[in-house]
């Protein structure tokens, strides 16, 4: 079990972690404004290309370690020099932006139905999927983050609704990591009641996902935003991204990593945002950015920073570090995201019935 000291945050500095991210890299600008109509191809003539990434928060170190090694690659094979620009999100927040007009060539998004918001807008083909990883550049598992020692003897969702317990994740209305942070619950909830009563009953699993909720201490607007109050100190428990808390660990900050035994497969895509990279004149850039991501040299980078790669060859490498829980299941035990949005998510579906008390 892994184990380490939550770091100590000022005031300050937890305000600053919990704003809205922007990051640049060789040499781009920080600004979450995306060059104008047409300043792409000029720049692409001049021997220089800017690349716009819209990204969800969790990706942000590991995509700063990625974007720099893409384009020393892309300059040696092309001449071209590239330069990024860079905004960092709730993945759902993320999508959103895009839809209304931040002018992203690349979206690195984590989950399926926020690429779908930006294709049914008209921005993105349909087609982002149909590559060998199926349009998914890593993979995770939702797990639970615990104070060093595991305090509370915490082994699994069920052990969030006891009494006294104090559980954080974020907000599922912005968050894509709270959507599969809500998924894991319920879907944990499907598979005790199938165990006990041998099918699926949705009326227990929601029963379980409201005595979980009885205990959320703060929903935060991201996944890194629910972190950082985690390392703050807020909450007993967090529900996160395994890579989340491998990553911390690997920094030197101590917490116990849970597993629990029926937990759900993440999955987290990228994709180019055909309008915008036609219109910079970067899309064979942001193509061959989509493929190096999913390609071995990226996957390492991305298996350093805890997410599970998605490549055979880079999963290979890394199988040793990572376990598979009895109990594992993907969205497709819960329907797939068509019924997992009609049904938990809609106006009147199971987590807002869950919100209001019904």
């Amino acid at each position: 079990m892994n184990r380490c000291r939550a770091s100590r945050l000022s005031g300050w500095l937890l305000a600053a972690t919990l704003g809205i991210s922007l990051a640049g890299c060789g040499g781009s600008s920080s600004s979450n404004v995306a060059p104008a109509e047409g300043e792409g191809a000029a720049a692409q003539e001049a021997g220089t290309a800017t690349l716009v990434i819209g990204a969800y928060s969790v990706a942000k170190d590991a995509l700063q370690e990625i974007l720099p090694a893409f384009g020393r690659e892309w300059e040696a094979k092309t001449g071209q020099k590239l330069k990024f620009q860079e905004s960092y999100e709730a993945s759902g927040t993320q999508a959103r932006s895009i839809v209304g007009g931040f002018k992203a060539d690349v979206a690195v998004l984590s989950l399926e139905g926020d690429m779908d918001k930006i294709v049914k807008a008209g921005l993105m083909s349909k087609d982002w999927k149909k590559t060998e990883t199926g349009g998914m550049i890593t993979r995770s598992l939702v797990v639970l983050g615990t104070r060093e020692g595991n305090p509370l003897g915490i082994s699994g969702f069920a052990d969030l609704a006891k009494p006294g317990v104090k559980v954080l994740f974020p907000n599922p209305k912005v968050s894509g990591g709270a959507q599969w942070d809500i998924n894991a619950i319920y879907g944990a909830g499907l598979k005790q009641a199938e165990r006990e009563s041998g099918k699926k009953d949705a009326a227990a699993a929601k029963a379980f996902l409201k005595a979980v909720y009885r205990n959320v201490e703060s929903m935060d607007k991201s996944g890194r935003a629910s972190m950082a109050a985690f390392e703050y100190g807020v909450g007993d428990v967090i529900v996160t991204y395994e890579n989340e808390l491998l990553a911390r660990v690997a920094q030197g900050v101590h917490y116990d990593i849970v597993t629990p035994d029926d937990t759900i497969l993440i999955e987290n895509p990228a994709g180019v945002v055909d309008v915008n990279a036609d219109a910079h004149g970067v899309r064979e850039a942001a193509d061959a950015l989509v493929a190096y991501m999913q390609g071995a040299d990226a996957q390492a980078v991305f298996a350093e920073h805890g997410f599970r790669p998605v490549n055979e060859q880079a999963a290979e490498r890394f199988a040793d570090r990572y376990e598979t829980p009895s109990g594992l299941f993907d969205i497709g035990y819960l329907g797939g995201w068509d019924q997992v949005r009609s049904e938990l998510y809609a106006k009147r579906g199971v987590w807002y019935q869950v919100l209001a008390g019904k």
